[in-house]
């Protein structure tokens, strides 16, 4: 990709790009035409040495990708200039064997499964890790109140644990998704030129289920060549875990406000201008990542719909959208797990945004403590007016309360200022927190 050097190991950690290299899917390719191979000799198609030589052959370091790749713009894929080279590999006796009976799209498609298989395999372990660090999180700040924040404004009282407790099964959830597709939805592409496989005789079907086993992947009912189903579910998962973790991401910047000052990016980055400036540079990565992984992501959506037996132009359109939204979710993942874990938290501030409005984040709590003596609409009405005058004056919502002759007939004094410590109101937040991190644990051996 133009500018990939420069760029994108800015945004995707090798352990996760790696997957999705030239490399990668050349090897992919070669890995379906030696299955191939080893499926026709089993079924009897072709001579078992043939395919023996043929699987010999089939290393990715015996061919240029650059070469093939130029070729390939020839022919609109990458497949037939590399079949033509594995031919000239093998020499004129098993050559004549290779690629019998496929068609370029049932390597590259199957190709793209085996990628796919990898990129979801390191994908998932760096979701594991964003899990891990948000489990710690919410198993440490479980009772650390905070602010709950809706439309931006301060709204009720809440703690940092349930905040992350919410991260945290979003995450799981993505990743079970993700699961569930790399354990069923995956599948082995073999049709022949129009999809019959007609070309294998009689033995077709005995072909493509031998093909599907050797190539470790499952058999699909009938060819998928213009059936993009499963690409697009992986890009709309994909789609959904980079969200769930661009909203981790938005949700850290936020709280690393200036003026916000709850949470700290510990291994943050400066800034080339501003010596202050301590930047929540993970959180910003990720979010790029969610952003790019989107546009991949849509783009595999969009070729859902492809013309009769073979597309034109939307299966070409697939091969960089594939591969980009594989690594950049990979990458937001490695970019989160790295700031979760180096998160600096400051419950001292928190405490401090808490009291910052003199109680109207109590509001609440006070009309449903005043409601049971006065009624609910007599309480609500009593509160709002309090807390117009304590937003005006500058004296607490309880003690603007206290002052109400209509509020005191029915609750005195001391109660009200009980009523005012944000701790007392923070509901069911711990069983929340726990039943979270009981999600979490019941899934946390996922790769059993």
């Amino acid at each position: 990709m133009p500018s990939e050097a420069l760029f994108l190991p800015i945004f995707v950690p090798p352990r996760v790009g790696d997957a999705v290299s030239e490399h990668a899917w050349l090897a992919a390719m070669l890995a379906a035409e030696s299955a191939l191979a080893r499926a026709e000799a089993r079924v009897g198609v072709i001579p078992v040495d043939a395919a023996e030589t043929i699987a010999t052959c089939c290393e990715a370091d015996r061919f240029d990708t650059a070469a093939i790749a130029e070729e390939g713009r020839r022919v609109a894929n990458p497949v037939e200039p590399l079949v033509r080279a594995l031919v000239a590999e093998t020499g004129p006796d098993a050559g004549g064997w290779v690629h019998w009976g496929a068609t370029s799209q049932d390597v590259l498609d199957t190709a793209a499964m085996l990628v796919s298989r990898d990129a979801l395999d390191r994908i998932l372990a760096e979701l594991d890790a964003v899990a891990s660090g948000c489990a710690a999180l919410a198993d440490a700040h479980r009772k650390t109140p905070m602010a709950a924040r809706t439309l931006l404004q301060q709204a009720v009282p809440t703690t940092f644990g349930l905040v992350v407790a919410g991260w945290l099964v979003s995450v799981v959830e993505a990743r079970e998704r993700l699961r569930a597709i790399r354990t069923g939805r995956l599948a082995a592409q073999l049709g022949g030129a129009g999809g019959t496989l007609a070309a294998l005789g009689p033995d077709g079907p005995a072909v493509a289920r031998a093909f599907a086993e050797e190539v470790g992947l499952p058999e699909a009912p009938v060819p998928w060549h213009t059936l993009r189903g499963r690409v697009a579910e992986l890009g709309a998962a994909l789609d959904v875990a980079a969200g769930a973790l661009a909203k981790i991401a938005l949700d850290v910047t936020l709280l690393a406000q200036t003026e916000v000052g709850e949470v700290t990016e510990r291994a943050s980055g400066g800034s080339s201008a501003m010596p202050q400036k301590q930047n929540p540079v993970g959180a910003v990565l990720t979010s790029a990542c969610a952003r790019t992984v989107h546009g991949h992501a849509s783009i595999l959506t969009a070729a859902l719909p492809q013309e009769q037996q073979r597309a034109t132009g939307a299966w070409q359109a697939e091969w960089l959208a594939l591969s980009g939204a594989l690594a950049f979710t990979g990458g937001a993942a490695a970019s989160l797990s790295e700031t979760l874990e180096a998160l600096e938290v400051h419950p001292e501030r928190m405490a401090e945004n808490l009291a910052a409005t003199d109680g109207l984040v109590l509001a609440e709590q006070f009309a449903y403590f005043l409601a049971p003596s006065l009624g609910r609409p007599e309480a609500q009405r009593l509160v709002s007016e309090a807390a117009k005058r304590c937003a005006a004056g500058g004296r607490s919502l309880a003690a603007e309360l206290a002052d109400d002759a209509a509020v005191t007939a029915q609750v005195d004094a001391d109660e009200l200022e009980r009523a005012a410590d944000p701790a007392g109101y923070l509901g069911s937040a711990s069983e929340l927190t726990d039943r979270a991190l009981a999600r979490y644990r019941a899934t946390k051996d996922w790769r059993a």
